[in-house]
């Protein structure tokens, strides 16, 4: 078993039914009701592969499609390098799910503007063209478009004065 595996076989195995810092919290919306449990743990003398690990923690996901029914559970496993008095199951709860918030944008960038695929790979450029691009997501946004892809499409008709005109610019 490689270092990945033995981590993850460390981290799993830990005592987590024990645990007494937890926290739960319940969500509805977006069509789904969702209850997500977190529990850390310190983590001291693991003798794992990462120097500064001090705490982990269990989160567990619980979906609920409303429309379907469908059930979906998730587990995932996270390791920081905060002590319990700075990273508390609260606060670690909200870090990971504003982690999910750049991935949206990170999808939006690779499914709309195929980001992935771009051959701009020197120097800065790589960095530029994300702003553009981050530029434009939240130009649509700010003009009240929900979906990018639609908001490209409207511009696109009159390239030389509507990307302009959501710019306020002459």
């Amino acid at each position: 078993m490689g270092p990945k595996g033995t981590y993850q076989a460390a981290i799993k195995a830990l005592p987590w039914k024990d645990v007494t810092a937890r926290r739960c919290d319940r969500e509805r919306g977006h069509g789904r009701r969702e209850t997500r449990s977190v529990r850390t743990l310190t983590v001291t003398g693991l003798d794992l592969d990462f120097p500064h690990v001090v705490q982990a923690a269990k989160i567990l996901r619980h979906r609920t499609d409303l429309k379907t029914g469908k059930i979906t559970r998730q587990t995932v496993y996270v390791i920081t390098d905060m002590p319990a008095r700075e990273a508390s199951p609260q606060q670690i709860g909200r870090l990971t799910r504003s982690q999910w918030g750049i991935e949206a944008v990170h999808h939006i960038r690779d499914t709309t503007f195929t980001e992935d695929a771009s051959k701009v790979r020197t120097g800065h450029g790589p960095a530029n063209m994300a702003t553009l691009r981050n530029l434009a997501i939240n130009t649509l946004r700010d003009a009240g478009h929900r979906s990018i892809a639609a908001g490209l499409r409207e511009v696109s008709y009159e390239p030389f004065t509507r990307p302009l005109d959501l710019l306020k610019l002459p």
